[in-house]
């Protein structure tokens, strides 16, 4: 949760969102540059860094197996790279905070080294499943224990990992990726199969670095034993954090504003569809690739929304940006269903339930079923909401508040900085009033 120093947001109604704006880095992208730094060859150099709660624990977990790491200073970050077999045994546990990425692609990466390794989090943390990533890694001979299928995770040293074929019984980029990384030390190769496109920041991260990886349609093959490259990554703008100024800019007349240099890898624009289909004014121009990945000034309009029935083969695409959907569809005119996105009851918290809480607080009707919600276009109003220490339900209602009838107050607010730091400042640079409270 949320630590001491708990923050509530309370925003004002009003408001238009206009201007230029660059979002910090992608999540995804900056912890996957440590990750594949450290156990690279030689010096990688990283810029556009996100410098997040995190992404900064995925960063204290390889200085605290011995990786020099210099930085991060304004998103610029040096990684001395150890290795394939170079990381070393922490003195204490890692303690990874608020941050599922770091724990589970460290649950795989981590599965065969030399040493015992202990991974913890924060409260939040310490609540979410984490079977999904130990028993496909105990297919593969990993020795791990954990708290009822939950962190922390006790990793033995010297597992032989032997590769595997698995089909993932859900669409996760996280536990595609931890396989991935614990098949660079597997005995032969490991082939991962998913029901549904998921971001693969991984793969292409690893074939920039020379590590050959296989990509046939849903499947990805990688062998053991192969070494990677240190490189230069260049870290686009997070589209997830785009999405909350995507969303303002969607919902409140007169607004005109342009996103700089976002990523817009083809497995993470479900957002961008989704808004498509409702109705929103999006143009995408300066398309470029940076680093593997594809990157875009994206600007957005204001246009009256409509609700959909969103097409479920998105929804793996847009699987983080859901709270901030649900308030387009809540200024959307008519209904917006949404099936086939359990995983998001999941996630930092049950993301269906508790927006479905704050948007009826607010007077909108969204029913939440066992896999989505139906949420009836309406007239936003005031009222306080919880955002259960849950980062993207906190920005979501602050954008809101554009298009409430008064002030909306947002409790628990203090994870926001995992995420985006810096989130206020942008936030009122682009035209919300939005003013923080500190307990």
């Amino acid at each position: 949760m949320s630590g001491e120093n708990n923050k509530k947001y309370i925003v004002h109604p009003g408001g238009v969102i206009q201007g230029e704006l660059r979002v910090p880095g992608d999540k995804s992208i900056s912890h996957r540059s440590i990750m594949l730094g450290a156990l690279a060859e030689g010096t990688t150099q990283v810029s556009g860094f996100l410098e997040g709660e995190d992404a900064l624990a995925t960063l204290a977990a390889f200085r605290a197996m011995g990786v020099e790491i210099i930085g991060p200073d304004k998103g610029k970050v040096t990684i001395h790279g150890v290795g394939m077999h170079g990381l070393k045994a922490p003195e204490a546990e890692l303690y990874l905070g608020n941050s599922g990425t770091s724990m589970r692609l460290l649950s795989g990466l981590l599965a065969a080294q030399g040493f015992e390794v202990t991974l913890t989090g924060d409260k939040s943390l310490s609540g979410r499943p984490m079977k999904r990533v130990t028993d496909p890694l105990a297919l593969m001979g990993a020795d791990i224990e954990t708290t009822d299928g939950k962190p922390p995770l006790k990793l033995k040293a010297g597992s032989q990992l032997e590769g595997i074929n698995y089909e993932l019984p859900m669409a996760s980029a996280q536990v595609k990726s931890c396989l991935l990384l614990a098949g660079m030390y597997a005995e032969g190769k490991t082939t991962v199969t998913e029901p549904a496109p998921t971001r693969d920041h991984t793969e292409r991260m690893l074939k920039g670095m020379g590590y050959p990886v296989d990509v046939n349609g849903s499947t990805v093959t990688i062998e053991g034993g192969h070494s990677l490259k240190a490189c230069e990554i260049d870290v686009p703008a997070d589209i997830s954090s785009a999405t909350f100024f995507m969303v303002a800019a969607a919902i409140a007349p007169g607004s005109d504003v342009t996103l700089k240099h976002v990523g817009i890898n083809p497995t993470r624009i479900g957002v961008i569809n989704i808004l498509n289909l409702m109705g929103a004014d999006i143009m995408l121009s300066n398309e470029e690739e940076t680093g593997g990945e594809p990157v875009a000034d994206i600007r957005v309009k204001y246009a009256p929304l409509k609700g959909i029935q969103i097409p479920e083969d998105q929804v793996p695409l847009a699987i983080d940006e859901f709270p901030a959907l649900f308030i387009a569809a809540a200024c959307a005119e008519g209904q917006t269903v949404l099936t086939g996105a359990e995983e998001l009851r999941v996630k930092e918290s049950d993301r269906i339930q508790v927006m479905a809480d704050g948007l009826e607080t607010l007077g909108i009707d969204a029913k939440p079923t066992e896999d989505g919600i139906v949420i009836q276009g309406g007239v936003i109003g005031s009222g306080e909401v919880d955002s259960h220490g849950d980062h993207r339900i906190a920005m979501s209602f602050a954008v809101a508040a554009l298009q409430a009838g008064g002030s909306i107050q947002i409790n628990d607010c203090a994870n926001v900085a995992t995420s985006f730091p810096g989130f206020v400042e942008l936030a009122l640079e682009a035209g919300l009033n939005i003013e923080v409270i500190d307990e």
